[in-house]
């Protein structure tokens, strides 16, 4: 697959974080609730904060100049956030079968969006070599 499939791919997944990120500060109970009770210091602060790191990732992605770190960044977010998805997997194993569905259904997901991260890093490889003077 050539770069602008990549490129494009960067913009859905940047949409899709950025989304996800307003979603914690829209809705942050659904959020809380996913959030393992003995993390510290609170629910409320890792809903908040992980919503903020999203938004900030989504920014990344959707700046070309900035596409590479933004996947690198977003590989590093997922890998942080897989722990609340297990707790949601865990707690929600005696809700109706449509939620069980969804809370395992996001497990495997994330390992797939993991790997459209890591293959939009290596199309944008070459964005930390120098530029001719002038280039935008």
């Amino acid at each position: 697959m050539n770069n602008a499939f990549w490129n494009r791919m960067a913009v859905v997944v940047g949409l899709f974080l950025g989304f996800a990120g307003v979603m914690h500060f829209v809705s942050p109970q659904f959020f809380n609730d996913i959030v393992p009770p003995w993390l510290p210091p609170s629910e409320s602060f890792w809903t908040y904060a992980s919503g903020v790191v999203e938004l900030v990732v989504a920014y990344l992605l959707l700046r070309p100049s900035t596409r590479r770190v933004g996947a690198i960044a977003t590989i590093w977010l997922l890998i942080g956030v897989y722990p609340a998805n297990l707790y949601m997997a865990w707690d929600w194993r005696n809700e109706p079968l449509s939620d069980q569905i969804v809370s395992y259904g996001r497990l495997p997901f994330q390992f797939l969006f993991i790997w459209v991260a890591w293959k939009i890093a290596q199309a944008h490889s070459d964005a930390d070599k120098p530029k001719a003077p002038g280039d935008i």
